[in-house]
């Protein structure tokens, strides 16, 4: 969704991926050289969506303080100022410090970025607001600055985590139907991505998801899945060093259910022949499913829809390099995970879908299956909708901030970015500290 998106291979190398497009591999010195040049991407991006939308808010990365960076800042500062943007500082109160970092932010900032910050939002705030008040009060004579609302900190409540180190803090484990409850075990890999995959189960009564990063954790598991990866070999390569493969091979030859999920399915596979993410050649998988994953220049985007046999359908995306298909004679072993999609030989299945257990017949179906295969009295729940779970996480959210925000103080921001330009929506930028 970003008009310019980073996919970190390791710590100091990137794919950089323009308009969901892969253009290059840089070195982090490389991206930080070049990436002035992408400014003019991320304007037009943003004049497109002020043409089709009333108001427009812009969520910067990192810190607007970073001076660092300032000198190449295209999604901070640097862009604020490019389109003349009154911008909000957020801070994390949650960590400390709050003011100081406040007052330290908006003295690090050159005048000309100082113009643009109009004011700032305390977010997760615990305990009484009123006791902030002389704070705040002495905030607004340092900086000159109102501060627009203090959100409360509010557990179990959030919005996809995506990458963080416990996406699913902001999910309650329900309660089972059942008498038993199913574990599901997701192997940690360092650099795992599309982790929301997850979230439906997560949602699932009785379903008791966790994190795994060593071979041992994986024996009490009902489930072992494999998520997706920005790095399909280095993780592959992980894997192996913690005997995580040798696991997953004794498991399935104990009929024990694995899944894995894009980057996960192409390890679960006999070979990689990657020459475009880490071009390390010809790699072997784990040889659990008789398929071969070959990687390209160009990533594959989709939004893939199936009608099963049921008359069900079933809806995900995909975004990935490499193409996963059955190798040789092993398409007769290769029966599809579900419709005309994937692959499943035994107890081992694989796809290329991400958003799959979004799907509530298929996840209830699939969970069942492992629930016999592992003897669990586990009982899917008939009514959970993730699309509702979802659905309530968003207006929550929505409802806390229009409690605690001085709503009509922003929007008069927002209509004094669009004085002088009637015919586009108006913008104001968010960037946060401590986050």
């Amino acid at each position: 969704m970003n008009p310019v998106l980073l996919k970190p291979g390791s710590d100091m190398h990137s794919q950089v991926i323009v308009l969901g497009r892969a253009v290059d591999e840089m070195e982090a010195k490389e991206y930080w050289r070049a990436k002035r040049t992408l400014l003019d991407v991320v304007v037009a991006a943003h004049h497109d969506l002020r043409s089709r939308h009333d108001f427009v808010i812009c969520e910067g990365a990192g810190s607007p303080s970073e001076i660092n960076l300032r000198q190449s800042d295209i999604v901070n500062m640097g862009f604020a100022r490019e389109v003349d943007a009154p911008t909000v500082v957020v801070g994390d109160i949650d960590r400390g410090g709050i003011f100081a970092c406040f007052v330290g932010t908006l003295a690090l900032l050159c005048p000309e970025d100082q113009r643009l910050v109009r004011g700032f939002v305390v977010n997760r705030f615990r305990g009484d607001p009123r006791l902030l008040e002389p704070g705040l009060q002495e905030l607004a004579s340092l900086t000159g600055r109102p501060t627009y609302g203090v959100i409360p900190h509010v557990l179990g409540l959030g919005l996809d985590a995506e990458d963080a180190p416990d996406p699913w803090s902001h999910l309650r484990p329900v309660s089972p139907v059942g008498p038993e409850v199913l574990r599901v075990g997701v192997v940690r890999l360092p650099r795992a991505s599309n982790l929301t995959d997850m979230d439906p189960l997560v949602s699932e009564p009785g379903v008791v998801v966790r994190f795994v990063q060593d071979a041992a954790e994986l024996s009490d598991a009902d489930l072992v899945v494999l998520p997706g990866t920005r790095a399909t070999v280095s993780d592959l390569a992980w894997l192996r060093s913690r005997g995580i493969d040798r696991a997953l091979a004794e498991r399935a030859a104990q009929g024990r259910a694995v899944l894995g999920i894009c980057g996960g399915y192409q390890m679960l596979g006999t070979k990689i022949d990657d020459e475009f993410e880490s071009r390390a050649g010809a790699v072997d998988g784990i040889g659990l499913l008789p398929v071969r994953t070959t990687f390209g220049a160009e990533k594959i985007l989709g939004r893939p829809r199936r009608t099963l046999a049921d008359g069900s359908v079933v809806e995900g995306y995909e975004i990935h390099l490499g193409r996963t298909l059955p190798e040789g004679d092993g398409a007769r072993d290769c029966e599809p995970f579900f419709a005309d999609e994937g692959c499943r030989s035994g107890p081992v299945a694989g796809t290329v879908w991400h958003g799959l257990f979004e799907n509530d017949e298929l996840r209830r179906s699939y969970l069942e299956e492992v629930a016999r295969v592992a003897g669990r009295r586990f009982v899917a729940s008939p009514s959970t909708c993730f699309a509702d779970v979802r659905e309530l996480l968003i207006e929550s959210l929505a409802d806390l901030v229009e409690e605690h925000l001085d709503i009509d103080a922003l929007l008069e921001l927002l209509d004094g970015s669009n004085a002088k330009k009637h015919t586009t929506a108006p913008v104001l930028t968010v960037t946060q500290i401590g986050h």
